[in-house]
């Protein structure tokens, strides 16, 4: 009998790779709504900047999840499309990006890969993480330990604008 499924496999978190944006890419098409789907160009450009920052989880030699993410400020909001700059004065790891496949929802793969970036943030000394919560993944955040912060800065209110409704700003400390 053949798995259908990712979860039967071990996964294996490693650094993202050129290479991989083909399955990223197909990833991201599986996981947000249209609008949201996001260029190879700006992908390549995000590797360029934080490819410290840049995780797969790959099960049985394909990519099962993503997780991109890169040191910022809290406060500071990468708008839908956006840039990542990556700054020397960071004190927030900015979590940008996290899709599983359908195919391993439910493996546990985005906690996993959730906890590898806060280890990483951690040995950044980064204090705390924040993200831009979109469709249905605000419980998901409220369990890896995130809260909605409000108020924004004007700047950091207008880049939230550029995600689909409903986009949340969240943020956790780092412990």
């Amino acid at each position: 009998m053949q798995s259908t499924a990712f979860t039967l496999d071990i996964p294996f978190l490693r650094p993202m790779h050129p290479t991989d944006l083909p399955a990223i890419l197909a990833v991201q098409r599986q996981c947000y709504v249209p609008e949201m789907n996001e260029d190879e160009s700006t992908w390549r450009g995000r590797l360029a900047a934080a490819a410290d920052f840049t995780w797969v989880a790959e099960i049985g030699g394909e990519v099962g999840a993503y997780l991109a993410t890169y040191p910022s400020h809290l406060d500071k909001v990468t708008p839908l499309g956006g840039e990542f700059v990556v700054t020397g004065a960071a004190d927030c790891l900015y979590v940008h990006d996290l899709a599983v496949a359908p195919a391993a929802s439910g493996s546990g793969l985005g906690a996993r890969l959730v906890e590898h970036a806060l280890q990483a943030a951690r040995r950044q000394d980064l204090a705390q993480a924040a993200l831009v919560c979109v469709q249905d993944a605000f419980a998901f955040w409220q369990r890896c330990g995130f809260a909605e912060r409000r108020p924004l800065a004007p700047a950091a209110t207008a880049a939230l604008a550029t995600y689909p409704p409903p986009a949340r700003y969240m943020w956790r400390s780092i412990d």
